[in-house]
């Protein structure tokens, strides 16, 4: 069940201010407020998904495709894609998702190491 007094529902609905870097009908990607990287971006679609399951599941086809446009146009605007990024979507416990709102990490801007630590 979504939780709509999540942090990023009360930044889509405007109750809690971002500092944005795109918008469009589809997606609002923002820096984080934690930043892990020198570019460290979340992005996110606009609406109730808190999974990705959950998303490819119920999403309409039109906001698929767009939220991932969206995501490839936030890295050309953060201009990533020559020395590139690292995409990241926790989902769920075992992965720390933190917030019930699917999301993207977009991280860049220094060599960022292994994916995982043992």
């Amino acid at each position: 069940m979504y939780d709509q007094q999540n942090i990023f529902a009360k930044i889509l609905r405007g109750e809690i201010p971002c500092d944005k870097i795109y918008e469009d009908q589809y997606a609002l990607a923002f820096n984080d407020i934690n930043p892990q990287a020198p570019v460290h971006t979340l992005i996110i679609p606009k609406g109730e998904y808190i999974s990705m399951d959950d998303f490819t599941e119920g999403a309409p086809d039109e906001l698929l495709i767009g939220f991932f446009r969206a995501v490839g146009e936030t890295a050309r605007q953060l201009g990533l894609e020559k020395d590139g990024y690292r995409l990241i979507a926790n989902i769920g416990t075992n992965a720390h998702q933190d917030v019930p709102h699917l999301h993207f990490h977009i991280l860049s801007g220094k060599k960022l190491g292994p994916m995982l630590s043992r």
